[in-house]
């Protein structure tokens, strides 16, 4: 899915001749992080409400042309890619430009949020794990057949973290008995980061944590 149906065009693009006092009040009336700013119809990069706040309020975008963050995203980008840029450029809006770097409109973070709420992912039923094992030994390929293996289909995966050479896998998996999943990932290195009610392992471990320490005041 690209972003098409998705671009916006309700505030008008900042131009190099406006002052910081005029783009200040702006910012005042939305709650974005950033706005386009374009010079004789050229996109040239986005100015942050951050910036703008320090800046002399009688002086124009050209003085501070400096400042521009130059992030946009393509009309033909992939949801996920748009995603991604949000991350990356810590803002809650992106310019979209065609094949010829003309200036579209912007898309906003919460718009393609939506998109990724409709995954399967988040909206089907399932049960989610997080494994963690080291940067070097885990695979997705072997993720895929331990858990199809045990009759479960994969909803979606990740990798949520990357941590002192070792990372964090998150799994979500089809409604199914999920102790012989986990059991199964266990005996190939996996560790279990998730709690889970069905997990006989931890649970055989409370049940001998409490007889050792019914046993130790006697």
């Amino acid at each position: 899915m690209n972003i098409e149906d998705f671009i916006i065009n309700d505030v008008s693009i900042c131009h190099f001749s406006d002052t910081v006092v005029e783009i200040q009040n702006l910012f005042n009336q939305l709650t974005y992080s950033h706005l386009p700013v374009e010079n004789n119809g050229i996109y040239m990069g986005c100015i942050s409400e951050n910036d703008i706040r320090c800046f002399e309020a009688e002086k124009t975008l050209e003085d501070y042309q400096y400042a521009l963050e130059g992030f946009f995203v393509r009309e033909t980008d992939y949801w996920l890619d748009i995603l991604d840029a949000f991350a990356q450029n810590n803002t809650n809006i992106l310019p979209v430009l065609d094949e010829e770097n003309k200036y579209l409109g912007y898309v906003e973070l919460n718009e393609i949020i939506a998109i990724f709420n409709e995954t399967p992912f988040l909206s089907e039923p399932g049960n989610i794990i997080v494994l963690e094992k080291g940067f070097n030994d885990y695979s997705f390929s072997e993720v895929s057949q331990i858990t199809e293996s045990n009759n479960a289909n994969i909803l979606g995966v990740f990798v949520s973290k990357f941590e002192n050479d070792l990372a964090q896998i998150t799994l979500k998996l089809s409604p199914t008995g999920i102790n012989e999943i986990i059991q199964a990932f266990r005996r190939y290195g996996y560790r279990v980061i998730s709690e889970h009610q069905e997990d006989s392992f931890n649970k055989n471990l409370k049940d001998r944590s409490k007889y050792l320490d019914k046993y130790l005041n006697i």
